[in-house]
């Protein structure tokens, strides 16, 4: 009797699998659909803010709602085939009554994903940016709600918190059409301030890359231990990484010969020291004084 009943159940069980197998096909053909319009729908987007440079942030977080949106409106549907008695408000009432444990659970991930919104909105860096942010430094590939990817000069993929990116201090190396370099300079206290300076500013007018306006400025900061410390500024409009220390490379290399061929010297930090002799007949030595040592009691 009891087999009876457990092979009647079995065999009702297949047979709803099999009546039911036909709406599973066309949930999942309409969510797959779903999806597909969801993805031509962020394309869409992107490729309509694409050309205004201020809205390309704007243009990300548009185009990866919009795709979320579609995507969760194919789910519902696609639920509602399976499960006639499936409501989205029953979904919604459930997902309210759930908040706060949600909340608790996924805390880390809302607050990148809020991160992330603003900081589309605002628009600090855009794709292609060159930042540096704690100890990491890059170019930014992408910008994603959760967290943002940026390629190190080393060819690495470093993945960014986005809300350590909000909360923290991010430097943009090319946010403006040119930059100021400055590198320092020790010179010998035996050489003329003037003509050392005059000899500096020479050697970077006649490099490419180093701009004549502004012009470059040699400043003493400093009057060193063993040398005279002049700081050496000058403006460029290259701005990768690259470029700049191509640039940099070029610019201390005319710097050195051209103080060497004017004969201006690059001293290096010296120490005197001096050495005290003793004259053991002028001055004896006097001895030390005696210890006593008393046994206790």
């Amino acid at each position: 009797m009891d087999f009876s009943r457990a092979w009647k159940t079995i065999v009702d069980m297949v047979n709803g699998a099999i009546a039911t197998f036909p709406t599973l096909i066309l949930s999942f053909v309409i969510f797959l659909l779903f999806y597909l319009i969801a993805k031509k729908t962020r394309e869409l987007v992107i490729r309509m803010t694409d050309k205004r440079q201020k809205a390309k942030n704007l243009g990300l977080i548009l185009g990866k709602l919009s795709q979320g949106a579609v995507v969760v409106s194919g789910l519902l549907i696609a639920l509602t085939l399976v499960f006639p008695s499936f409501r989205p408000g029953d979904l919604i009432q459930l997902l309210g009554i759930g908040s706060v444990a949600i909340g608790f659970a996924f805390h880390d991930l809302f607050q990148n994903f809020l991160a992330g919104i603003l900081l589309l909105l605002t628009s600090p860096f855009k794709l292609g940016d060159q930042i540096s942010v704690e100890n990491y430094e890059g170019t930014v590939e992408d910008i994603h709600t959760r967290a943002t990817t940026i390629k190190t000069y080393d060819g690495r993929r470093i993945v960014i918190p986005n809300a350590a990116l909000f909360t923290n201090s991010v430097t943009v190396h090319t946010a403006f059409e040119r930059r100021r370099m400055e590198y320092e300079i020790g010179i010998s206290y035996d050489d003329d301030i003037n003509q050392a300076k005059g000899i500096i500013l020479e050697a970077l007018n006649g490099i490419d890359g180093v701009m004549e306006d502004p012009p470059a400025e040699a400043l003493v900061v400093a009057l060193a231990e063993s040398s005279v410390t002049v700081r050496v500024y000058w403006w460029t409009m290259l701005l990768l990484h690259a470029d700049v220390q191509h640039l940099q490379d070029k610019v201390l290399i005319a710097l050195k010969n051209k103080l060497a061929e004017n004969g201006i010297t690059l001293p290096m930090p010296t120490q005197q020291i001096l050495l005290q002799t003793v004259d053991t007949e002028a001055a004896p030595l006097t001895p030390l004084p005696a210890t006593t040592v008393m046994d206790g009691v």
